[in-house]
């Protein structure tokens, strides 16, 4: 997925001719190019339409062969338009209108806010997480982290930086100043976005969809310790360019766990996440390489490496 995403993206020029026209079409023209781009990778992408067939199969075996079909045509579908809004249809010039963007419990993010100690909010990468990002970062003070290190994910962050989404580089930032100017952040009651579904090898082990994964804990770990809420929340595509961002009530992972619970108050984010992708699997961008995010059936062993202790000091985006 990455190296498709590459392929448009790693000519900045040719970016720019393509943006140029796209502006100047209407819409609903756009929108069924984009479906119709969607199509024709779907069709060519054979190995990575199999793979991601293959995910889906295993991780949501409730799902018949048919729906499994159809989840993964509209997995290319949303891949094309969502890549269309961030580099072609940017958040300033569309996303300010109701009948685009409709969000859900922004009540509860103003509620914990008046408490002066700050939120965490914590999200999957479903849907255009990059639009949902931009609107909070237009309410509130708003910080996240990112791997900017990505070449292929690159130009789409410094395409929401120019829109004034702040960031620190995970890849580029000592773990423990990351923590600290989290920490500061929340403290002077500020809004951290945190995506949790992030993954690398040596994160400590956790279950997601009943499976053994790697998961970062830093939502885990800053909420304990700063004691303040996690709002759990989701955004997804409803119907072709238009969002809609759920927002849940908070919660206080301190009343339920202590310090050296870090592991299960992770689990317990982790069922948000596995909730939150069951609703719209479509739009689940790492479908792609979830085979190797937990672990299958089909290969039952353990990953060697790592410690359930080791410090993470945050979740990540990629």
């Amino acid at each position: 997925m990455y190296e498709w995403i590459a392929r448009l993206t790693k000519n900045e020029r040719r970016m720019q001719t393509v943006s140029h026209w796209l502006r100047r079409m209407p819409r609903p023209l756009v929108e069924w190019m984009c479906r119709w781009m969607g199509l024709l990778l779907y069709t060519v992408a054979f190995a990575l339409r199999r793979k991601i067939r293959e995910n889906l199969s295993q991780l949501l075996s409730e799902r018949t062969s048919g729906q499994i079909r159809r989840i993964t045509r509209r997995y290319f579908e949303h891949g094309v338009l969502t890549l269309y809004e961030i580099l072609v249809d940017l958040p300033s010039e569309s996303i300010g209108s109701r009948s685009r963007f409709t969000v859900e419990g922004e009540e509860h993010l103003r509620r914990v806010l008046e408490n002066g100690k700050g939120a965490i909010l914590f999200t999957p990468h479903i849907g255009n997480y990059f639009y949902y990002y931009w609107y909070f970062s237009q309410r509130y003070p708003c910080l996240t982290v990112v791997t900017a290190g990505s070449e292929e994910l690159r130009p789409l962050y410094l395409r929401m930086q120019t829109l004034g989404c702040q960031g620190l580089d995970y890849d580029n930032t000592p773990p423990l100043t990351l923590l600290r100017k989290l920490r500061q952040h929340l403290r002077e009651g500020g809004v951290i976005l945190l995506l949790g579904d992030f993954w690398r090898p040596n994160f400590p082990h956790a279950l997601m969809f009943g499976r053994q994964t790697r998961s970062p804990r830093g939502a885990a770990q800053l909420a304990l310790q700063e004691q303040v809420p996690v709002i759990p929340f989701y955004g997804y595509r409803e119907r072709g360019l238009c969002h809609r961002m759920v927002i849940e009530p908070p919660v206080h992972l301190y009343k339920y766990f202590g310090l050296g619970q870090t592991l299960e108050a992770t689990n317990r984010l982790n069922g948000f996440l596995e909730r939150a992708i069951r609703t719209c699997p479509e739009q689940w961008f790492y479908w792609f390489n979830a085979d190797r995010r937990l672990v299958m059936e089909r290969d039952r062993a353990v990953e060697d490496g790592g410690s359930a202790d080791e410090i993470d000091p945050v979740s990540v985006s990629s």
